[in-house]
């Protein structure tokens, strides 16, 4: 009897990675299934081109904010969909395009010189 119980512990680890090792290559013919379905990879001549004009650039621009309006009376309050652009901040292209700068030493506020100086 106790030799039977030790073929039977002796077996299990080797039925328990047979299982194992039937799992895994099941899983492999199936994701080899599956990659056999999806498309290919784009040939050169359909990756995309660069348009006639040349690569795009990105555009810095100075905005402005737009004015919040005011309510006609101080107690009424204004909604978001009386807003101009439902309730989303606008911005317009401001007419002086140089960039504001941080003045040296100036304790995070801007240059006393105006947009411009440094």
């Amino acid at each position: 009897m106790t030799a039977s119980s030790g073929l039977a512990v002796g077996a299990l680890p080797l039925v328990a990675g047979l299982v194992v090792v039937c799992a895994l290559i099941w899983a492999v013919r199936l994701g080899i299934k599956v990659r056999r379905r999806e498309a290919a990879p784009p040939r050169p001549e359909e990756q995309p081109r660069l348009p006639e004009s040349g690569p795009v650039h990105e555009v810095r621009e100075v905005r402005e904010p737009d004015e919040v309006p005011q309510a006609h009376d101080e107690s009424e309050r204004l909604t978001p969909h009386q807003l101009s652009g439902g309730g989303t901040s606008g911005s317009k292209r401001s007419e002086d395009q140089t960039r504001r700068r941080w003045s040296r030493g100036s304790g995070g506020s801007f240059g006393s010189g105006g947009p411009g100086t440094t």
